[in-house]
């Protein structure tokens, strides 16, 4: 089929081969945030043929989101995120059914919005929105693949996932400890680049069954060092 001839250097990986592309292309997975991690991750797995996309964001482009968000361009500052991330994934991919949902993920309506997906990624930048994320798909049974970024430093967990599942509340159980914490946001732009290309590989890897996925584990990596570690919980 010539739908498979773009796919061809995946297809011929026999982890993945003809049905583990056809499960990328009935597959729906939500995507939690367009920024540092969520554009990367939503380029890569526009490119590897994923059916359908979500895109969640209520933010406008910035200049200073330029150094990491690489969908976007000088001349969408003070735009809509999801419209124009959802317009340059179109260009990349015409055969990936993008669906934005352009206002903020909250408690209101984050079962409603995640139920129609298999998989969420998540691309936020705070701990709030993260305990929601776990608690709405821990209710759903919908694999939730964390990520986060600091400085020179990533970390990628997979929850709700495997014969064990583990949330995210219980790798870190302190909410409300952390919740009146301001995140520190300064990061080198390679780090959400390298970090989200891990989520998007964990997608890959529930889609079409292979692998080792990062149930009960957590993947840290420090870009300063070199060095990455896999801690288990």
């Amino acid at each position: 089929m010539q739908i498979f001839e773009r796919y061809e250097r995946q297809v011929a990986l026999p982890e993945i081969g003809t049905e583990g592309q056809t499960r990328f292309m009935k597959s729906r997975v939500l995507v939690v945030g367009i920024g540092g991690l969520g554009c990367p991750a939503s380029l890569y797995l526009t490119a590897a043929g994923i059916g359908t996309l979500g895109l969640v964001d209520n933010d406008i482009i910035s200049l200073n989101n330029l150094q990491r968000q690489i969908l976007y361009t000088e001349t969408e500052v003070n735009q809509p995120k999801v419209l124009f991330a959802a317009r340059r994934l179109r260009e990349l991919n015409k055969n990936v059914h993008i669906e934005i949902h352009p206002y903020r993920l909250d408690k209101r309506n984050a079962i409603d919005l995640i139920k129609g997906y298999d998989i969420v990624v998540d691309g936020c930048d705070n701990f709030h929105t993260r305990y929601i994320l776990s608690d709405a798909c821990e209710k759903l049974g919908i694999p939730y693949v964390y990520g986060a970024i600091n400085g020179f430093e990533g970390q990628v967990s997979v929850f709700n996932y495997g014969d064990s599942p583990r949330t995210y509340r219980e790798l870190y159980p302190q909410e409300e400890e952390l919740c009146g914490l301001n995140p520190e946001k300064n990061v080198i732009g390679v780090v959400a680049g390298t970090t989200a290309c891990v989520q998007a590989t964990e997608v890959l890897k529930i889609i079409a069954g292979f692998g080792e996925v990062l149930s009960g584990r957590l993947w840290v990596m420090d870009l300063r060092t070199m060095t990455s570690n896999i801690i288990n919980f």
